[in-house]
């Protein structure tokens, strides 16, 4: 047991304990403690110290177990946050043969921290980005459906990586850009709309309200909804009121294409112009050019069509005035010509189109009648040798007519006023009367000619003149044999008179029977000639294809228009027209040169 305390004794020495341990000793020494008492007490002192030593050992040992536990644990977390971060660059593990624990623990602790800081800030900015994603996503989303952020980035907080949010820093920007560029397009359509609707005169807000309540919103940009319904409905009013302006502007032009017309035609003021310049002189822009608020208005639009509507009255009284005027231009020259003017220019054909509003252009009209009016000066230059002497011929037969007349008259030597200037006048009738027959052959002749050039007929009033002439050829063939046999007759007469006179004895002549005269129609003892009755000529229609003008019983006039006849030239029911006024005379002279052989 000494020797238990000489060694404790040893290992103390130098240090409190061995002190003590000595001065125990010498204690016991001056006490004369048995050798016993000693050991025991040294024993109990070493089992004391070994329960101490002991639990320090233990101590230290649980020491040891938690700092492993806590580098192992703070490792653990490091390892997952620069899982989570991203991070695999910041902590590097060292041997932990070599650095002690604690240092270790003191090793890993400040970048824990710092992961920690850096995971609180990445999960804070993923929140703000993700925020503001789905702000953008809930103005852009059509039902404005808006998630919960705070779950969303919640369940994505084990990956808070670098990637991560670069992902959602791109999802951002893109977003963004999309926004502004909808904003931008939004914008866009508003003043585009807003362009129109002033052009067109429309109400702007009325307008845009219809696509949503939140365009018409001054200064606000980040209110106005852009959603896609909202971009296709700002679309689909441009487009509607680009076609309602192109409809305007075909129909503005049309309008003033008229009005234009109109006042050529109007000869219209420049006053009356003036105040649709300005609309004029837009009009000549394109579409796009076309800028001007209120110049396609309905008010515009509805002050033209009442002015085209003026106007066209105007146009409609002062247009058949005109035709009226240049028509009875062409039947004045028609009629001298004795043509029958075209029917497609009546005057009830082009009041009826002009009242119709079927008359596009009214030059048109006007032009299709100055082309009859210059056809008809045309064909009546061609027809003027054949007209002079259709006149001629018709005033030898007008003539033979009085001459007959002149014949039947019993006074027509007597010594009355005015005698001699018939008989001069007869005397030239006779002469004029032996030249009809040619003057028919030369017409006919003439006329074959002018139809075989222009390759059509020569019409007169509506008649072919040829046929005309034929017919009165043949009936005066026709009539100058019925009276060549009537002289043969009367001369048969004369001479059975004479016989039966010699045989008898001579008796007063009796005074000449009615039979040979007639009541005078043209003749007048004085001279005049204004007796000649107004007839209505008749037209064939023996199975000819082209009626043909028949004889009337006498010519006539129609105002300063003679109408073409052939019956009343000396010929017809009565058989002895010709020859009283031919041979009236000669009977009595025959009759006298009888009696003188007798």
């Amino acid at each position: 047991m000494v020797g238990v305390g000489a060694g404790l004794g040893l290992g103390m020495e130098g240090t409190s304990c061995g002190a003590l341990l000595r001065e125990l000793q010498q204690i016991w020494a001056e006490v004369g403690e048995s050798e016993g008492e000693k050991n025991k007490v040294l024993l109990d002192i070493e089992k004391e110290c070994l329960e101490v030593y002991r639990r320090k050992v233990d101590d230290a040992n649980r020491t040891r177990v938690q700092l492993h536990q806590s580098v192992a644990a703070k490792e653990a977390e490091v390892a997952s946050l620069m899982a989570t971060l991203g991070e695999h660059k910041l902590y590097l593990k060292k041997d932990k043969g070599v650095v002690p624990l604690k240092e270790q623990l003191a090793a890993v602790v400040p970048v824990l921290e710092n992961l920690k800081c850096k995971k609180e800030e990445r999960v804070k900015q993923l929140s703000d980005i993700r925020s503001q994603i789905e702000k953008i996503r809930f103005e852009l989303s059509e039902h404005n459906d808006q998630g919960d952020n705070a779950s969303s980035v919640a369940a994505e907080e084990h990956d808070l990586s670098t990637r991560k949010l670069n992902s959602y820093q791109a999802q951002l920007r893109a977003l963004q850009k999309d926004k502004s560029e909808r904003l931008r397009k939004v914008l866009e359509y508003i003043n585009e709309v807003h362009s129109l609707c002033g052009v067109l005169g429309i109400d702007f807000a009325s307008t845009v309200h219809e696509v949503h309540p939140s365009l018409h919103q001054n200064g606000i940009e980040q209110s106005r909804n852009i959603t896609n319904s909202t971009l296709e409905g700002l679309a689909t009013t441009i487009y509607k009121l680009k076609a309602e302006r192109k409809s305007r502007i075909h129909k503005m032009r049309e309008t003033m294409e008229s009005l234009c017309q109109l006042w050529k035609l109007m000869d219209s003021p420049e006053e009356e112009k003036r105040q649709f310049s300005k609309v004029m002189s837009i009009l000549i822009l394109p579409e796009e050019g076309i800028t001007s608020p209120g110049v396609l208005s309905e008010d515009t639009i509805e002050k033209m069509e009442a002015e085209v509507e003026r106007l066209t009255k105007l146009k409609t009284s002062r247009l058949k005035e005109i035709v009226m005027k240049r028509r009875a231009e062409l039947e004045e020259i028609c009629q001298k010509a004795h043509i029958e003017p075209d029917v497609s220019t009546a005057p009830e054909q082009t009041d009826a189109l002009i009242d119709s509003g079927c008359l596009i252009d009214p030059s048109e009209l006007l032009a299709n009648i100055e082309s009859q009016i210059l056809k008809a000066k045309e064909e009546s230059l061609s027809r003027k040798d054949i007209m002079d002497r259709i006149n001629k011929w018709i005033a030898a037969c007008e003539e033979e007519a009085w001459l007959e007349e002149y014949n039947q008259d019993p006074k027509r030597y007597s010594a009355g006023r005015g005698a001699h200037i018939n008989l001069k006048r007869a005397e030239k009738a006779r002469i004029l009367v032996r030249k009809i027959p040619s003057m028919v052959d030369n017409l006919i002749n003439r006329t074959f000619a002018w139809e075989n050039t222009r390759n059509k007929p020569f019409l007169y009033d509506g008649g072919r003149l040829i046929s005309v002439l034929e017919e009165y050829r043949l009936s005066r063939q026709q009539k100058e044999e019925e009276n060549r046999r009537y002289r043969d007759q009367k001369k048969l007469e004369i001479i059975l008179l004479a016989e039966k006179e010699a045989i008898f004895g001579s008796k007063p002549s009796p005074k000449r029977t009615s039979t040979l005269s007639r009541k005078t129609n043209g003749y007048r003892p004085n001279g005049n000639t204004n007796g000649i009755k107004t007839p209505t000529p008749r037209r064939s229609s023996l199975g000819s294809a082209t009626p043909e003008l028949l004889t009337p019983r006498s010519y006539s006039y129609f105002g300063d228009l003679r109408r073409l006849s052939t019956s009343h030239l000396n010929f017809g029911d009565d058989s002895l027209s010709t020859f009283t006024s031919i041979s009236g005379s000669e009977q009595e002279s025959l009759l006298d040169e009888h009696h003188t052989a007798g």
